[in-house]
Formats: structure tokens, sequence, C-alpha cells
């Protein structure tokens, strides 16, 4: 069974079995963790909030359509439920970012693995920014799959991930440059 393709697994759930859907959660629970860490900085808080995102997922996998990935719809609910969850523990919480891109020369780039530098470079990003780079180059998502994730125009999507590689290289030639002046002291 953990072989089967996900449509196969949502098919049997839909059926009425509700063990596969531990497949499922098994299969996703990393990637709806990591991605619900970007919106929600405490790991126990984001804990909590990834396991509502499979409860709302369970209850609305009828409403999946499986021309789309699953991985889609999924980020779609995961998205929503952590903006939803900022808006209401911060009434000023503003979705868009754009002028704070956080530069912060204290990384420990030799003490990091690629990925963890990246990652934490990529937490530097504003968080459209950060889910944009996030969707296209980690979840390996289309343009066309981010546009209806987010709800952004191609265009749109297709600049902002211009703009999300620059500053992503800039921030991290900033870690680079001060990891090699840490180095040389």
């Amino acid at each position: 069974m953990h072989d089967a393709t996900d449509n196969d697994i949502i098919d049997d759930i839909l059926k009425g079995q509700q063990k596969p859907f531990a497949i499922l959660v098994e299969r996703y629970q990393h990637y709806v963790y990591t991605l619900t860490l970007r919106y929600i900085k405490d790991n126990q808080e984001a804990e909590e909030i990834a396991q509502d995102i499979f409860v709302k997922a369970y209850h609305a996998l009828y409403s999946f359509n499986k021309n789309s990935k699953f991985s889609t719809w999924l980020y779609t609910i995961a998205r929503n439920t952590c903006l939803s969850h900022l808006r209401k523990t911060n009434p000023k919480f503003e979705e868009i970012q754009d002028d704070n891109i956080g530069y912060n020369a204290s990384f420990p780039i030799e003490q990091k693995s690629e990925k963890e530098q990246l990652s934490l470079a990529i937490n530097k990003l504003t968080k459209q920014e950060g889910e944009i780079i996030t969707l296209f180059y980690l979840h390996e998502q289309t343009i066309e799959e981010i546009e209806r994730i987010t709800g952004l125009s191609k265009s749109n999507i297709k600049v902002r991930l211009y703009r999300a590689r620059k500053n992503l290289k800039t921030i991290l030639e900033r870690y680079s440059d001060a990891a090699l002046i840490d180095n040389n002291k």
C-alpha cells in the first residue's frame, strides 16, 4: 500500500477506508511541517497547526480534484490555514512585507550543511519570496501550480521568482563574506 499513488490512496479513503490516510500523513508530514514553520516560527505551535492542516485535508478530501497534484492541494490548505492563524493571533499581520528582506550578517555558515544554509537564507527573504522559492525549487511546483496555490498571475510569479533569486543570491553572498571574515580572525 505504501507504493500506491496518492490518487489510489484517496480513492480508498473516499470509499470509506480510514487507515490509508495515515500513509498520506506519513508521506507529507515533513512537507506540511516545514511549510507551516515558514509562517509559524514556534516549533510546538507549528506542529499543532500542521496536525490541524491534516484534519482539514481529511474532511475536505472529497473536494480534491485529481487533475492536480495532491501536494499542491495540500499546500493550499497549509498556506491558507497558516495565514488565517496569523491573522487571528496578530490583527496587524500583513501577508506581504516587500520592504523587509531582513539581512543579518551573523550567520554561522561554516557550521551548517548546504541545505541548512539555504533554509536559513530563505528564511531571511520576505514571506512571499520564501514561499515562491520554496514552492518552485524545493517542492518542484510548476508556475501553473504556484498560480493555483497563491492566486497570483503567472507573470507576477515570474517577476517575484526573479526578485527572490536575486535577493537570495545577495543574502548568500553576504553570509559567505561574513563567514570568510570570521574565519580569518
